[in-house]
């Protein structure tokens, strides 16, 4: 029996997929030869083949699935300027002179989408509105005011301590011990932006491939033989975006990636006056607890869209939907006796250094890791990457390192997620006790 607080019109599909629902592509002709062929039809492949198009370089798209069947079109649709970067879980965090440079290339992605979505006129919603991040407890607030000077210092981030009895002003609750406000943030509608992309690489004759995997990769001297169920093709050079849904066609990067789910609902449309209650300033919101949660409205406003660490691991998304529930009640008490409409869930991928990664390793081009940032990081990681392979680049990518860790336990099975949720779980618990 479905839980009570099930909508009538209830759907264990993305919210966002009433606007864009993936779908198979009208079949294309594979070439014989293409100087790029880009493995994954995401945020990060669709932005290099559009600049390897601007560079006059021609490239193809694959895809196993749908264009945008996974998180692109998954995802919160939250935008925080470069407030997640740098963040780790299992390393001593980085000095500020370590994160700078990494901080200003996520200040730049930031950029990079809205001018995309600007020079393009994409219609996603696109809302520069901030970004609220709630102290989860008494330490987390007071550690807020350094990472609000280093944030504006090297991201441009327009940051701002928000004392516990100002904290009504950007959110309608008072579960968190303060927070920290990120002027240079935003949300949009992720479905629709990736339409956007999609749309912009068939009008210019970019050639993508749906439902069409990747099962062999070959090097033939210099260049690539990538092998389809639909046959082979020659390239000089491969694009590796698969990021969260990373395969065994590249266990070098599967072994570097850690797919984690993250799960989401959305309620039905709420009184305006209600909804008004959650987020006086339309912002979008996170925590700082380990087991994370995010929010935001809807484009229209009208409705809650509440997003988080349900599980760790992979758990059919009705399942998660009571806890994600749970956790919106916490902190809106107000929303009693809503109901939701949608549930669904998405790969984030971590990596274990829990830093977004571009390069070359193996002779394969890279952009992967998005950890959570996924809408700027993935972006700007694959319009970099073409840009690259283009020879325009006049400074090296912060985030194009030598350095992919790996580890000699990890092969792409998750098995560990379950024993890190209970031990997030617990330290989440002595850091709410403690104040």
């Amino acid at each position: 029996m479905p839980p009570a607080f099930f909508h009538a019109d209830f759907k264990a599909r993305p919210f966002w997929w009433e606007a864009h629902e993936p779908k198979p592509l009208p079949e294309v002709t594979l070439p014989r030869e293409v100087r790029v062929a880009v493995v994954g039809a995401g945020y990060a492949g669709l932005n290099a083949a559009l600049e390897l198009a601007r560079e006059g370089i021609s490239c193809l798209v694959l895809d196993a699935n749908e264009p945008g069947f996974g998180a692109s079109t998954r995802n919160g649709g939250m935008v925080s300027g470069g407030v997640n970067v740098g963040k780790r879980y299992l390393a001593k965090p980085m000095s500020d002179e370590e994160a700078s440079p990494y901080l200003a290339d996520a200040a730049d992605a930031f950029g990079l989408v809205e001018d995309i979505i600007a020079r393009e006129n994409i219609a996603c919603g696109w809302t520069r509105a901030g970004y609220f991040v709630g102290a989860w407890c008494k330490s987390h607030y007071d550690a807020m005011a350094h990472k609000v000077e280093v944030l504006n210092r090297y991201a441009r981030a327009e940051a701002q301590v928000i004392p516990p009895d100002r904290q009504r002003e950007e959110i309608g609750s008072d579960y968190y011990r303060g927070g920290m406000l990120i002027g240079r943030g935003a949300h949009l509608h992720p479905a629709l932006y990736f339409k956007g992309l999609l749309d912009l690489c068939l009008a210019r004759g970019i050639a993508v491939a749906s439902t069409t995997p990747v099962i062999g990769l070959t090097q033939n001297g210099a260049g690539w033989e990538v092998t389809t169920p639909r046959g082979t093709i020659r390239t000089g050079d491969v694009i590796i975006a698969t990021n969260g849904y990373t395969g065994d066609v590249t266990p070098q990067f599967k072994r570097r990636v850690v797919p984690v789910g993250s799960y989401i609902i959305a309620t039905e449309e709420l009184d305006p006056a209600l909804a008004a209650t959650i987020s006086p300033k339309n912002r979008s919101i996170a925590d700082t607890r380990r087991v994370l949660t995010y929010y935001r409205k809807s484009p229209d406003g009208r409705r809650l869209i509440f997003g988080g660490r349900a599980k760790f691991g992979q758990t059919d998304p009705v399942e998660t939907a009571p806890v994600l529930y749970r956790f919106m009640l916490d902190r809106f008490p107000q929303l009693k006796g809503c109901k939701i409409t949608h549930t669904w869930t998405g790969n984030v991928a971590f990596t274990l250094d829990e830093m977004p990664h571009m390069g070359r390793f193996d002779n394969l081009h890279y952009a992967l890791g998005c950890n959570g940032s996924g809408i700027a990081m993935m972006s700007y990681l694959g319009h970099q990457t073409a840009r690259k392979i283009a020879g325009r680049v006049n400074r090296v990518c912060a985030f194009d390192r030598p350095e992919f860790p790996d580890h000699p336990l990890y092969t792409g099975n998750t098995w560990f997620l379950p024993w890190i949720g209970r031990y997030f779980r617990a330290r989440d618990w002595l850091d709410r006790r403690a104040g």
